[in-house]
């Protein structure tokens, strides 16, 4: 499967190149915004190289996969093997057991690498251009912590926070004290320093103003669940939403677009064997219905199809709120189911 392997690593190079540099192009709009610097354009492209390594992984292995059979099928080699007795489903195991390699380095590109490097994107463009994190919302980001809600004015790219206000309630969601910090700095195990404090405390007959140099935070807000807001979701590893989205739970929060994502995260490596599995076909089809430019053409659409679908389908569980694995699995089984199908038709002519 050496032929495979190497059609692979053609594609991916091509890809790459035309993503890279439509990246620089898109980049190059900030140029001289602050202290955005074509350096910094060359590095921020740098670091999305393996996001986009990562989204491309199912499309280069489809078209790699097709044009290395379809060179084969050329060659009557393809021929042959039928003619020998080597089965379509004999072909197309040797072809997953191939795709082993190309599923465990996709899971490893998303998992391992791909979050810090769009994380170290994200801190690096937001420097230089000497922004902050944008919110959501106009007055911050807000994030509930048991019974208490957490506003933050800005993060900052190396994750510490300016204008923090506290809002605590009791059991009986009475307001009971708001502290308002001008900025807080991580230190370890979920424990902030903040700065500049004031603490308004609520009793039954009367109100309390304490004002503190320094205070000491204890809150399950992490440089983890603020990466949220330098990496989207779907950039996101594994483990990191799999945490978020309990988070989201305990707080009885919206979880949807994380679930879809995490469950996207654990799919999505075993799309590139059924990627495979889908050029197979291509190769068991006569050259009287197109030659090799023609049926590769044809696989970038399939794989652009795949890829438009991947999306559309997450965005669609968001809004619908659909079952999170079957959103994030449906264009997977649905190339899978049209695979198996094709391969069980063109054995039964």
């Amino acid at each position: 499967m050496h032929e495979v392997y190497n059609g692979t690593l053609l594609v991916f190079a091509g890809l790459l190149v035309v993503f890279a540099f439509l990246d620089l192009v898109h980049q190059l709009e900030s140029l001289g915004k602050g202290n955005y610097t074509l350096l910094y354009i060359l590095a921020y492209v740098g670091l999305e190289i393996p996001g986009r390594i990562y989204e491309l992984f199912p499309i280069a292995a489809l078209i790699g996969t097709l044009y290395a059979l379809v060179q084969l099928s050329s060659y009557s080699e393809i021929t042959v093997m039928r003619v020998s007795g080597v089965s379509a489903a004999r072909i197309a195991l040797s072809l997953l057991r191939a795709g082993l390699l190309f599923v465990l380095l996709t899971f490893v590109v998303g998992e391992f690498i791909v979050p810090p490097s769009e994380r170290l994107a994200s801190q690096l463009r937001i420097r230089a251009l000497n922004s902050v994190v944008a919110q959501e919302f106009r007055s911050g980001l807000w994030v509930k912590d048991g019974t208490s809600f957490i506003n933050v004015k800005e993060v900052l790219p190396d994750s510490g926070l300016v204008g923090v206000k506290i809002y605590e309630f009791d059991p009986n969601n009475s307001l009971r004290a708001i502290s308002f910090a001008r900025e807080g700095k991580y230190l370890k195990d979920n424990s902030w320093l903040l700065s500049d404090v004031e603490q308004t405390r609520f009793d039954a007959s009367s109100t309390q103003v304490t004002h503190l140099p320094q205070a000491y935070w204890n809150s399950v807000l992490s440089p983890d669940m603020l990466s949220v807001l330098l990496v989207v979701p779907e950039q996101m590893s594994a483990w990191n939403l799999y945490f978020y989205v309990q988070h989201l739970r305990d707080n009885q929060q919206k979880t949807s677009r994380f679930e879809i994502a995490l469950w996207n995260k654990l799919v999505y490596p075993f799309a590139t064997l059924v990627m495979m599995l889908m050029a197979l076909p291509f190769a068991f089809l006569n050259s009287r219905m197109g030659g090799v430019s023609g049926k590769v053409f044809g696989g970038i659409m399939l794989g652009l199809t795949f890829h438009l679908l991947n999306r559309v389908f997450a965005n669609l569980g968001v809004l619908h709120d659909w079952t999170p694995w079957l959103s994030a699995a449906f264009p997977t089984l649905l190339f899978l189911v049209a695979a198996i199908t094709y391969l069980w038709w063109l054995e039964r002519r």
